[in-house]
């Protein structure tokens, strides 16, 4: 290669930054910048030092938060010749950025073991006696700040020496065998599943189980709990209300989530709410004993497409239709049509679950938000694939299995190994990075795929630590390695 064409890059590219070029002396780095430092260990690592002046070995620097809360979890630290400790690291640029962030009392920093700052002294009430110490970068950067800007900015994924344990074993499975790894993982967590809906269903019966699973579907990982809840005091609630509206009037009280206000700006929206309240008013004393507080659910880092109000809405269209389940059974004799496999089986689902149109929800993310230009879908094909895998198929296998129904559940494995990868999630891709030394989704071509490696971090990864102390999957991996070439 001519190394005068890569030097007058480097020139061209030096120079396109040269107006905001960071400088030691009197530079604050972006917390981006600081982070990334933090992430790739950019530092005289063997010289670090508390503000008490404790020595800090980095065993780990954790995993960077995609979700909010602390910037990095999992972290493993070691305190002068204490022992090691695992916990979070939060990354401010000032001591004062802890309370002005309101970190003090939000409860999901409480496992911050390490406040990592670029310069200055711990602010009141974040001393190390606080439970967590204090470290300063700013003299421990083992590059001039300018040329880490540069080596950084575009820097993106897990750094290799971060990987787990298992990641250079894994690579060395080819793709059959690796397959083979993910499928047979994929079944374990579909069993799983299907063992949970069984345990329901024998309390309280095979609909009212897949109404309940349904339910915690809806409610994404933010709000399982407040929707599963509501899913258990059904048979209560739903008695006397058959239109989609009524039963949604219902929920929305029930749930705590029907503004006790009008919006007074959005007039489509005040329309709705007098009219569910006018239903609300007569209901609300006799469902008193099953509604919920507003605070159960969680809005923070929600799309707006994934609102509880609007899967509530979505809920109360399947119930006031009254034949779910119905379908789901015929469904899987069906034979479904058009397209590929895959697409064939997304499509012929997605019928059953989608809502042709809600006069209000179709067109409103929020009660807040204005009116949308084009009709929204309450359902979203990633969504179908989240409700087939975890809840539709697992019910249908092991309702078939109870019932000695060996063609369905044949039928039901065939349908869950065939569906089509799920939309990527922080779980995936961090495994992705960890586990098999990618950050290429489609690395998993089948949602089974994906689901097998979240029971893989299931099973090992969250059994262990950041440094995979104790994690006998690496030497699990060697194993069905070696099985396979003897």
């Amino acid at each position: 290669m001519n190394s005068r064409a890569e030097n007058f890059y480097a020139v061209w590219r030096e120079k396109s930054r040269a107006a905001g070029a960071l400088r030691d002396e009197d530079s604050v780095p972006p917390e981006k910048l600081l982070q990334a430092v933090w992430q790739h260990q950019r530092l005289r690592r063997g010289e670090l030092k508390t503000a008490d002046g404790k020595s800090v070995r980095v065993l780990h620097p954790g995993f960077i938060s995609a979700e909010g809360g602390p910037d990095f979890r999992g972290a493993v630290l070691q305190f002068d010749n204490e022992k090691p400790v695992s916990g979070d690291v939060e990354i401010d640029l000032q001591a004062n950025g802890w309370r002005a962030h309101g970190h003090d009392v939000n409860p999901n920093f409480k496992t911050v073991i390490l406040h990592v700052l670029w310069d200055g002294t711990p602010a009141s009430g974040t001393a190390r006696t606080n439970s967590f110490a204090t470290l300063s970068l700013k003299n421990f950067l083992d590059a001039p700040l300018a040329e880490l800007a540069l080596t950084l900015e575009n820097e993106s994924g897990l750094p290799e020496n971060l990987r787990g344990k298992c990641s250079a074993p894994l690579q060395t499975l080819d793709e059959t065998q690796l397959s083979e790894l993910l499928h047979a993982a994929a079944k374990v967590r579909f069993q799983n599943k299907a063992a949970m809906i069984l345990a329901r269903a024998k309390h309280s019966g095979w609909e009212q189980a897949l109404w309940e699973n349904l339910f915690r579907a809806l409610g994404y990982k933010h709000n399982v709990w407040p929707m599963l809840n509501l899913a258990e005091t059904k048979l209560r609630w739903k008695h006397g209300a058959e239109s989609a509206f009524a039963i949604q009037s219902r929920l929305l009280g029930i749930s705590g989530l029907l503004p006790t206000e009008l919006t007074r700006s959005q007039k489509s929206s005040d329309t709705f709410l007098r009219h569910a309240w006018d239903l609300w008013w007569r209901d609300r004393d006799e469902f008193s004993g099953c509604t919920l507080p507003r605070a159960t659910w969680k809005f923070h880092g929600l799309r707006p497409a994934n609102h509880p109000q609007r899967r509530l809405a979505l809920a109360a269209h399947w119930l006031a239709a009254g034949n779910v389940a119905a379908k789901i059974e015929a469904w899987i004799t069906a034979q479904a049509k058009g397209g590929g496999e895959g697409e064939k089986l997304l499509s012929s689902l997605h019928e059953i679950f989608q809502v042709e149109r809600d006069e209000f929800w179709s067109w409103h993310w929020t009660f807040n938000s204005t009116r949308m230009i084009k009709p929204q879908p309450l359902l979203g094909a990633a969504r179908v694939t989240d409700l087939a895998v975890n809840v539709v198929l697992p019910w249908l296998w092991i309702r078939a299995k109870e019932g000695g129904n060996e063609k369905i559940q044949r039928e039901v494995e065939r349908r869950f190994f065939a569906w089509p990868a799920a939309e990527d999630n922080s779980v995936l891709k961090l495994a992705r990075q960890r586990l098999l030394g990618t950050s290429n989704a489609r690395m998993l071509k089948s949602a089974a795929a994906q689901q097998g490696l979240m029971q893989i971090v299931r099973d090992f990864c969250e059994h262990s630590n950041a440094i995979c102390a104790d994690c006998r999957f690496p030497e699990l991996v060697h194993t069905l390695k070696n099985n396979v070439q003897s």
